[in-house]
């Protein structure tokens, strides 16, 4: 099996061609989205790089938070954000809501994907910063992780570990995968 650093690098470069040849991946993606069960509060991402943007996902009726990195080896937090609500960087340097903004447990988080398969792997950049906050919200209640990636980013499987925490479900723009 392929090293998880070797499959970084080369779903890196995959992504790259995949984002340039699909500009309109993501409101495909979004239109593939089922109606999931209701729920009070959902997570998507802000995009880096060539990640599929999901910000064309709207669950009616739900609020939306974005993710917030404050320690680069503890989990996530998650704090509510509007249109109209300003985005400043994250330690990370990634914009997400500011702190006064209200932190919330999702019932749904979306998540960035390197590479997935269909028993629920996913490969993220490495810094372990989903599966600490997948692994801590599980802790505290039922969630619904789903990837949001392009279709070509599957792979046969993705080398997991103890820590890594599986997707529930994926979401391309050719299709929604539930996986258990």
């Amino acid at each position: 099996m392929i090293s998880k650093t070797a499959l970084r690098a080369r779903m890196r470069a995959l992504r790259r061609q995949l984002a340039a040849n699909c500009p309109d991946a993501a409101a495909q993606a979004a239109a593939q989205l089922p109606d999931l069960v209701a729920c009070e509060t959902y997570a998507l991402y802000h995009p880096v790089g060539s990640e599929l943007d999901p910000s064309p996902i709207h669950l009616a009726g739900a609020r939306r938070a974005l993710p917030v990195v404050i320690d680069r080896d503890a989990a996530m937090v998650f704090r509510l954000h509007g249109p109209s609500h300003p985005l400043v960087p994250d330690a990370l340097g990634i914009p997400a809501p500011a702190a006064g903004a209200a932190e919330v447990a999702p019932d749904v988080v979306f998540t960035p994907v390197l590479a997935f398969d269909r028993k629920g792997g996913r490969l993220g950049q490495g810094g372990g910063h989903y599966d600490r906050t997948i692994e801590a919200l599980r802790a505290k209640k039922a969630v619904l992780v789903i990837g949001v990636a392009y279709a070509g980013q599957e792979v046969d499987e993705i080398p997991m570990e103890p820590h890594d925490q599986r997707l529930d479900a994926i979401l391309t723009e050719t299709g929604y995968h539930a996986i258990r």
